[in-house]
């Protein structure tokens, strides 16, 4: 038995949604809700407001008698969370009142519950149980897997950070300033944000754009923004480009690997997490997690109280959140071995198992040709 450390720790919830294919997740849960057709949920969905059950629990290893935390699914699809305003929010207030019924302290926002809650930033006033957005972690994680695929790319290779006015994107920026030489490219959509993101570090250490096409340049793609519109195409990546996608749900689709052979496409936020015991699906397999999920986890194995990672966290927040990984080595917490699309892959060569059964998507739509910021 491994002795139990953390002796301070307390429950955590996290909250998650159906993704694109709802039909497909629901079923993932109970078997006969994959019978249903995804419209009939959309319409469902936008119709009625459903309460959010709780569809799964979590326990570590080194304490296996006491739950450490619940799944707790807020009925939303992703149409409906990056675009329902309040009525999005008042859903997951109600998801968030659960958690703390439960006996939660902390609640993580998983996936899309963070931006249609401004990272959190709308939950501030909630005195009865801290709140994370996970994305101080998030961040962490993406800059180990960015460096994991820089070690197999030239020196000089330049990165480009797609969202990077976002609330991982601000935070991942300046981790890769401070702890990598390679020139940066950072791509976001909003002018005034990117030129005070770019202000912010050393001079001429970055590029920033709001053209996506501008992506070709560059040598790896670290995507993060959540936007439905900025799927990225064949068209946007030079020959031989690494991508490293932190996006859920996903803004690049299985097909990219067929039209494009040269091109690696590795999934990011992923945490190896052996210790965490997980009934309930979330899309992965055992052992591996969100990296949002990850950090609502330490929050509560260190028994932290109060908010953590809301808006913009910083790349402090992101620092002490491995410290306390760390600690926490016996479970896990480290970043998950590299994967494609959910299926293993090296990251020295590109993804060449049997493609998972996804749906069609959507074509890519092409952003908005913007000016390069001098």
């Amino acid at each position: 038995m491994i002795p139990t450390l953390f002796p301070d720790r307390h429950p955590v919830a996290f909250l998650v949604h159906p993704r694109t294919d709802v039909a497909a997740d629901l079923g993932g849960i109970c078997r006969p809700l994959g019978w249903v057709p995804n419209g009939v949920y959309a319409a469902a969905l936008r119709r009625v407001e459903f309460p959010s059950p709780v569809t799964g629990t979590l326990r570590f290893a080194d304490d296996p008698a006491r739950t450490a935390g619940w799944l707790i699914t807020v009925p939303l699809t992703p149409r409906d969370l990056l675009s329902g305003g309040r009525r999005a929010q008042r859903i997951i207030g109600r998801a968030v009142d659960r958690a703390a019924q439960l006996g939660a302290r902390t609640v993580g926002l998983g996936a899309l519950t963070a931006p249609a809650t401004a990272g959190g930033a709308a939950l501030r006033h909630r005195t009865d149980i801290g709140v994370t957005n996970g994305n101080a972690f998030t961040a962490a994680m993406t800059l180990l897997g960015a460096q994991r695929l820089l070690d197999d790319l030239p020196g000089d290779a330049l990165v480009a950070v797609v969202g990077a006015t976002g609330s991982v994107g601000g935070c991942l920026t300046r981790l890769l300033a401070q702890r990598t030489p390679n020139p940066l490219l950072l791509v976001a959509r909003n002018e005034a944000r990117l030129r005070s993101l770019r202000a912010s570090l050393p001079a001429g250490r970055a590029v920033a754009t709001t053209d996506l096409d501008r992506v070709r340049d560059a040598d790896l793609v670290i995507l993060l923004t959540s936007a439905e519109d900025a799927l990225l195409g064949s068209r946007h990546l030079k020959r031989g480009a690494a991508v490293l996608d932190d996006t859920q749900p996903r803004n690049t689709r299985p097909e990219l690997l067929l039209e494009r052979p040269d091109v690696r496409i590795v999934d990011g936020g992923l945490v190896s997490v052996p210790g965490v015991q997980r009934r309930g699906f979330i899309g992965l397999p055992p052992g591996v997690a969100y990296a949002c999920l990850a950090e609502t986890l330490l929050l509560g194995l260190s028994g932290h109280r109060g908010h953590y990672s809301l808006g913009s966290p910083s790349p402090e927040q992101a620092t002490l959140l491995l410290d306390v990984a760390r600690q926490a080595r016996h479970l896990g917490f480290t970043l998950a071995a590299p994967h494609s699309f959910g299926q293993p892959v090296t990251v020295t060569r590109r993804f060449e198992s049997p493609l998972p059964n996804h749906p069609p998507v959507t074509p890519p739509q092409v952003a908005p040709r913007g000016e390069v910021i001098a």
